[in-house]
């Protein structure tokens, strides 16, 4: 059976980032960068100039002026929260065009996104400072779905109908029809853009927290929107009947159950205009 780098590597042309990402993250990486440097690395690409735009000056924001040049929006993002933002839309952007007749891609970025924002919240309910950067790690948590329904669709797809119906973990199953799971596949992929390892990390351990050593509070939290995020997708009632932490992440978070309504609540509120800024052709339910 082929590893979870060699399916990463059999479809690495399809899944390439767009330029602008990779001009951004260098920028990001420079110490010596400047705001300017930033905004010049975002306007060679006109398409995500406008959709930075359309972001900083939707309701998420709610700037008090309109902001129509890229050099005031970053200033007043900031060089992380931009990075994010391109990170969000050029992953959205590369996989837009995808058309998998076994796969629903709304209900996907929808369940991304809402990960995604769940990820931030439950960070910052956490009292886990720069809660936002845990955003890319949740929106990337199942990214290793679309390289199996890309590469060995019938497996997957097969995968997916026996957890079902064993009541089983979906990644034991992948691990036994496929051997990976789409957390490893997912890990690799983002390895192959050559992402931070915090990210790469996340993704990895999300399953097993208590093994990802120093990254143990990035997958703890990506862990834990996960599981959150999936609850939703089957379940929109807000009930918390069900919903299985591993101990680890929530040691390590010391999050709070009780907080999950709140949490809720506020990711719930977000995810529609979120999920049309990132991914416009998804609708959320």
């Amino acid at each position: 059976m082929p590893s979870a780098h060699e399916l990463v590597r059999s479809c690495s042309a399809t899944f390439t980032l767009p330029d602008v990402y990779f001009r951004v993250r260098d920028v990001v990486d420079n110490h010596d960068s400047t705001m300017d440097d930033l905004a010049d690395a975002i306007k060679l690409d006109p398409a995500i100039s406008a959709r930075l735009l359309r972001i900083v000056n939707s309701p998420i924001y709610g700037f008090a002026k309109q902001v129509d040049t890229i050099t005031r929006a970053v200033n007043l993002l900031g060089m992380q929260s931009v990075n994010d933002l391109v990170t969000a839309t050029t992953v959205g952007r590369t996989f837009s065009g995808m058309t998998m007749q076994l796969m629903d891609m709304p209900a996907f970025w929808r369940n991304s996104v809402l990960c995604a924002l769940l990820a931030g919240r439950i960070a910052r309910s956490c009292g886990i400072e720069d809660s936002e950067r845990f955003f890319i790690e949740g929106l990337l948590r199942d990214i290793g779905h679309l390289v199996l329904y890309q590469t060995v669709p019938k497996r997957a797809q097969s995968a997916l109908v026996e957890a079902g119906y064993l009541n089983a973990l979906l990644a034991e199953v992948e691990q036994a029809s496929i051997g990976c799971d789409f957390a490893e596949v997912g890990a690799e992929l983002i390895h192959s853009w050559g992402m931070p390892e915090q990210i790469e990390q996340a993704v990895r351990y999300q399953l097993r927290p208590g093994e990802a050593g120093a990254f143990t509070l990035h997958a703890s939290i990506v862990h834990l929107a996960g599981v959150v995020a999936d609850h939703e997708a089957l379940d929109s009632s807000g009930s918390q009947e069900g919903l299985s932490f591993d101990p680890h992440a929530v040691t390590a978070t010391q999050f709070v159950q009780a907080d999950l309504p709140a949490v809720l609540s506020e990711v719930r509120a977000q995810l529609q205009d979120t999920l049309t800024l990132i991914y416009p052709h998804a609708m959320a339910a």
